[in-house]
């Protein structure tokens, strides 16, 4: 069995490090380059939790709004376009010119940067999770990520909503205490219950209580929608309109909540060697000398 797989979700840090560093850090030449000194601090520290990892992957949106998701479910992340087109994202003037720097410098690192065409980085994360044969920890704020979870491989998801320094790892057992359904529930669930960060409407009047009840009661949605056509079922009047209601939207959206674990993207054997030379001048060059110490200590 190989050691632990680290998988970064790396435009989840990324904003985090730019909406929570002032934007006052910048490079010599005037560059703002707080997201990318968090990105490396980020790395450096967790690299340095007590598991090291094996290998690190920084995994990558290719397309962060893939078309055949869009085909699914037209409203999927509208709510982030930035001028009506299906091919951009609002992205603050300031972090734009940081993304390119932030690939750059982990690929310096030795860390790969990966994607996939027509995929999100979740899909990338989902993969490599499947097809790594030892334990994995996925660094994300992204709830999806949650069906994941799989204590018999030691898949964990280690979720940044209470900050990088204060990770909740995220195992089954989370997850019941959280919504109290099991893991490999999870995408039955968020199907019902929507993610209007997302644009997913989930199902109208089943919220998380409900569709807690509705998974742990009848297993799936197939077997939540069967009862629903049942009369006789458990399923109450008015979610059992909803649920009929909603067929196509089910159909669809439990497609798009799923991540893809079938990507053509090759599987890091180890953590590759840095090349501490050029990160440093890199580190010299953006003004991030000292993070790239850090990150360089932990490698």
């Amino acid at each position: 069995m190989a050691g632990r797989l680290l998988l970064l979700d790396t435009a989840s840090l990324y904003y985090r490090a730019f909406f929570g560093i002032p934007d006052s850090l910048k490079a010599p030449d005037g560059t703002v380059v707080n997201a990318l000194r968090g990105m490396i601090d980020f790395t450096a520290t967790l690299i340095a939790r007590d598991e090291a990892p094996a290998a690190v992957v920084a995994c990558w949106d290719d397309d962060w709004r893939p078309q055949w998701r869009v085909d699914l479910v037209p409203s999927y992340k509208t709510q982030r376009l930035a001028d009506g087109s299906a091919d951009s994202e609002e992205t603050p003037d300031a972090l734009a010119p940081q993304v390119p720097l932030i690939a750059e410098a982990l690929t310096l690192a030795g860390i790969p940067v990966i994607g996939a065409p027509e995929a999100e980085a979740d899909d990338v994360i989902g993969t490599l999770a499947q097809r790594w044969d030892g334990p994995v920890d996925v660094v994300t704020g992204d709830r999806d990520l949650f069906q994941l979870v799989d204590d018999a491989r030691d898949v964990r998801v280690l979720y940044t909503a209470r900050g990088v320094a204060k990770l909740d790892a995220v195992d089954a057992a989370w997850i019941r205490s959280k919504y109290g359904i099991e893991p490999q529930a999870y995408v039955d669930f968020a199907v019902m219950r929507g993610d209007a960060s997302d644009g997913l409407p989930g199902v109208a009047g089943i919220g998380e209580k409900t569709a807690a009840t509705l998974v742990n009661e009848f297993g799936d949605l197939d077997a939540i929608l069967t009862a629903a056509l049942d009369d006789s079922s458990t399923i109450k009047p008015r979610p059992r309109a909803s649920l009929l209601d909603s067929r196509d939207y089910i159909d669809a959206a439990r497609i798009v909540v799923a991540v893809r674990q079938d990507l053509a993207v090759e599987v890091p054997s180890a953590l590759p060697a840095a090349d501490p030379g050029g990160l440093r001048a890199f580190g010299e060059r953006w003004g991030v000398s000292s993070p790239v110490e850090r990150l360089l200590a932990q490698l």
